[in-house]
């Protein structure tokens, strides 16, 4: 979801609902602790430079239940991040603490904001011999000639 979606989704809500991956709802008093601006400057396992921006959500739960954030207040804080953020509409990552700072990515599904499952994958597959084993090619070393086996 990217920034401009949270604002249309906001909109339409009378009550913000977050959503773990195996169906649980986080606290209804949970509190929006962080907005910012997330650069992640890295080389890939293929020698590639890349560069990923996201606005980054954190979400964080306390003893005062009586905290219900309503979609205006958080619509209101997303146009304070707009200084640190700026104009581009990122896409949103989501730490919310589990056994440890869990990283989610954000969907919406018509009544509620789902975190959703983010995974980890190698850029570079053809650079350095990971391609999905239904896609690899034979190897020519171990054929009865090739002198491997």
């Amino acid at each position: 979801m990217r920034i401009s979606e949270l604002k249309q989704n906001l909109d339409g809500v009378e009550a913000i609902n977050f959503k773990l991956p195996d169906g649980t709802y986080l606290p209804s008093h949970f509190h929006v602790t962080e907005v910012g601006l997330v650069t992640k400057h890295f080389i890939d396992c293929g020698g590639v430079e890349r560069t990923e921006t996201t606005a980054n959500f954190q979400l964080w739960e306390a003893g005062d239940y009586d905290h219900k954030l309503a979609p205006q207040k958080f619509l209101h804080i997303i146009n304070l991040s707009k200084k640190v953020l700026g104009d581009d509409d990122l896409a949103i990552e989501v730490e919310y603490q589990q056994n440890t700072i869990g990283k989610f990515g954000l969907e919406f599904d018509g009544k509620d904001f789902v975190l959703t499952q983010k995974q980890t994958a190698c850029l570079a597959q053809d650079a350095c011999g990971t391609q999905p084993k239904e896609q690899k090619a034979p190897s020519s070393c171990c054929t009865p000639a090739g002198g491997c086996c």
